[in-house]
């Protein structure tokens, strides 16, 4: 590249470093870092997105979007208010961030022209890039991305891109009358974050995400109404008003009338089993039926239907030109982190083919001639030659499964990270003859998708179990090599794939295909960053309902002790579930972690520990 070019390149960095210090007011130790990677405020330091030194027209314009938006989060932002309001789950705390963008951009775009002519072009861009045009669903739009185009169409009065008109009617349907109550006073509150933050909340109680939170806060006459609503449903449950508590935190955002069916169906179930419970002559009758006919629903976990479930590869879920941008979209990405992973990578190489190296038997009457022991016949020459024979080590064929978690919560860095080191373990095994499976696991739909209209269809059957579709992908099977299956790799970034988790099925999945592999030595790594959460199915079942399959499934294959499983947990606790297990707490830990992990299985010693230790389980078990 040119001097000119790199001088160009500079030139605009710092001219952009610049501008956004004036938009914000502030002050000359805000810290400006140009990094690959999505762009982010965090106190004083905002991060954009490196500039390529050839700088396209298109990619400056949308790099002086990113930078406006930071700076108006700078000068029209108070984190001290932000977080008072701040939801406890974290789908709703995505879009409650969401939605103060919305409002910092279009407090700022109001005052200057140039601003809002650099986040229009970038949100037009980032609909493209998303693919927008192309869904033809509600749900394969995420719930933050649809809130908050509707809330900045209302907020600002223009319409949204023409990429997301489409997909964008679908939601405007079902939004409800409070939810555009609350949508007006956000537009009318802009200029005060509290008030609009009242009212943000206010949006999410109306979509179910977080009326626990408003309930507490709130003193209006509405919201203590919805709360003696709620009351009977508890009453009737047969559970603790702390379980009851935590079942409702683990239920997720859904449309206003799939909550009222969920609780209809709550209540009929109370009634039939109270109505049961009658006739029942002993003391304490009703309660005592009701545990047993819950302990039978959770031990027999099941789908409603399976009809609309698919096991994909990933090169079928988008197209080629999407696949290859998503793919050089992680290159620059790897270009990043290329040299910390990789010294790992080495590493873990050395130690692989260390084991595989050949090893030599000595002293033998025949072979080849030891060199190293001629010094010996020379002082006394009545000694015999000594010979030695070469001998392979004992390295078993080995195959390795990555199980990633693909649901949303994992959006942003945490599945970047994720990708990126899949990639780059996959060409370290690959080097060392190790076979490698990479294996993703999602639903196709979020709130139940159509399982769920089939279950409604039929008259919501009651204990109907897992109510979503589930989509299992395959982005590199065991034995396809890395470089076809480098593409797939990328579609990990796309944004509309990523939606709720079913750990527990996607763990026995990956699991049944391991065992039917020929490899002696066969592992399991799951890389998750949360507890399995389906929103559908939660709102019909217990609030335990997942977690139990998953903690029985984790049982199973642990005590079999035909695959060797070990998971990692993204700022989640997962050694609660498994037996060898490792959480870390920020995503840039994950290569380190997954190297460390797999070094230690392949130690022969701990392998050999291992195995002893399995077939001592599985004596216990026959």
């Amino acid at each position: 590249m040119s001097k000119q070019d790199l001088t160009r390149q500079e030139e605009f960095k710092r001219a952009t470093a610049g501008a956004l210090r004036a938009v914000a007011h502030a002050e000359p130790d805000v810290q400006v870092a140009f990094q690959p990677g999505p762009a982010g405020v965090s106190g004083k330091r905002v991060r954009l997105p490196l500039p390529t030194r050839t700088l396209p027209p298109a990619e400056m314009a949308k790099l002086r979007g990113a930078a406006d938006a930071a700076a108006l989060r700078l000068r029209h932002h108070s984190d001290a208010v932000h977080a008072a309001r701040m939801p406890q789950r974290k789908e709703a705390k995505e879009v409650f961030d969401a939605l103060e963008d919305v409002r910092v951009e279009a407090v700022g775009s109001r005052h200057m022209s140039g601003v809002a002519a650099n986040l229009r072009a970038r949100l037009a861009d980032q609909c493209e890039a998303e693919g927008y045009d192309r869904m033809t669903r509600k749900d394969q739009l995420p719930l933050p991305a649809a809130l908050s185009l509707l809330a900045r169409e209302r907020v600002t009065g223009q319409t949204v891109p023409d990429a997301a008109q489409r997909v964008l009617d679908l939601w405007r349907d079902d939004l409800g009358g409070k939810a555009e109550a609350a949508l007006a006073e956000m537009a009318g509150a802009t200029e005060d974050q509290e008030a609009y933050a009242r009212a943000a909340r206010r949006l999410l109680a109306a979509l179910d995400l977080a009326e626990a939170e408003i309930e507490a806060e709130s003193e209006d006459q509405e919201d203590g109404e919805d709360q003696g609503e709620q009351s009977p449903m508890q009453d009737n449950s047969g559970e603790g008003e702390s379980q009851s508590q935590e079942q409702e935190e683990m239920l997720g955002a859904q449309p206003e009338a799939m909550q009222g069916e969920a609780a209809d169906e709550e209540i009929e179930e109370t009634e039939d089993e109270g109505a049961a419970a009658e006739g029942d002559d002993k003391p304490g009758g009703p309660q005592q039926r009701k545990e047993v006919a819950q302990t039978d629903d959770l031990s027999r976990y099941h789908a409603f239907t399976t009809q609309f479930d698919e096991v994909i590869d990933a090169d079928e879920l988008c197209d080629p030109e999407e696949l290859t941008r998503l793919r050089q979209q992680l290159d620059q990405q790897l270009s990043h982190l290329q040299g910390v992973v990789s010294k790992l990578a080495n590493r873990l190489q050395r130690r692989l083919l260390a084991q595989q190296q050949r090893a030599w038997e000595f002293d033998l009457e025949e072979g080849l001639l030891d060199a190293a022991r001629l010094a010996r016949v020379v002082v006394n020459p009545m000694l015999a030659l000594s010979y030695k024979r070469e001998l392979e080590a004992d390295f078993r064929d080995t195959v390795v499964t990555l199980l990633i978690d693909n649901s949303g919560s994992m959006r942003g860095r945490p599945i970047t990270v994720a990708a990126m080191c899949c990639d780059i373990l996959a060409r370290t095994l690959e080097r060392c003859a190790v076979k490698t499976e990479i294996l993703g696991f999602t639903t196709r739909a979020w709130k139940g998708g159509q399982s769920r209209e089939k279950w409604v269809q039929e008259g919501k059957p009651r204990n109907p179990g897992r109510l979503n579709d589930l989509r299992h992908v395959v982005y590199k099977s065991a034995d396809a090599p890395w470089r076809r299956a480098r593409k797939n790799l990328g579609l990990m970034l796309r944004e509309g794939l990523l939606k709720e988790n079913i750990d527990g099925e996607a763990l026995d999945w990956a699991y049944r295909r391991l065992r039917l592999r020929t490899e002696h030595r066969r592992i399991l790594m799951v890389i998750s960053d949360g507890a399995p959460v389906d929103d559908s199915t939660l709102s019909v079942n217990p609030g335990n309902y997942l977690e139990r399959h998953l903690r029985r499934v984790i049982h199973e294959i642990e005590n079999r002790g035909d695959v060797e499983l070990v998971a990692i947990g993204i700022g989640h606790d997962v050694t609660r579930y498994y037996r060898r297990a490792v959480t870390i707490v920020d995503a840039e830990e994950l290569g380190g972690t997954m190297m460390k992990k797999l070094a230690e299985l392949f130690d022969e010693d701990a392998a050999e520990a291992w195995h002893r230790a399995a077939a001592e389980r599985a004596a216990m078990v026959i």
